[in-house]
């Protein structure tokens, strides 16, 4: 399983500001709004499909892996429960968020075959909340919760990619 550690029994959790699952769904029908009011066509339909397909396959793989360590590792995904082990395998070894990245990943995909400019230009707000909101309150809880642990993974982990 690679370096699970365990935390010292801490019972605080990351307080993010938005859970991100529902800040990707929020501006993906945002998005879908806007283009019902202003359309921006990107292309015939079975292009967009073909293109916005690979994306979304890559996203699924990328959270089944990453999901699969949470698993091993006996620690909750889930934002609002406390973290039980630091999960650094996996797609872990790559970036410190690859179901973020997998988020990402699945909006672009879904916003390529919607054929929705307005869905892809919210992506960069969207981003910018996920960091700013989320994955910072992450880190400095995870700095908290396995301390020394945590930072060396930090130095040696790319945050995205």
């Amino acid at each position: 399983m690679g370096e699970a550690r365990r935390a010292q029994g801490r019972g605080d959790r990351p307080q993010v500001a938005v859970l991100p699952p529902l800040l990707f769904a929020g501006a993906f029908l945002l998005g879908l709004a806007a283009e019902g009011v202003r359309p921006t066509p990107l292309g015939p339909l079975p292009l967009r499909l073909l293109a916005g397909a690979l994306p979304v396959a890559a996203s699924a793989a990328l959270a089944r892996a990453a999901l699969g360590e949470f698993r091993r590792a006996g620690t909750p995904v889930e934002v609002w429960r406390p973290a039980t082990a630091l999960v650094t395998t996996g797609p872990y070894r790559r970036s410190r968020n690859p179901l973020y990245l997998a988020l990402t990943l699945l909006y672009l995909g879904l916003g390529i075959a919607a054929g929705s400019l307005w869905v892809l230009l919210l992506l960069l707000p969207v981003l910018v909340i996920l960091t700013e909101g989320v994955v910072k309150r992450e880190e400095a809880y995870l700095e908290r919760t396995f301390g020394e642990a945590y930072r060396r993974y930090r130095a040696a982990t790319p945050r995205w990619i």
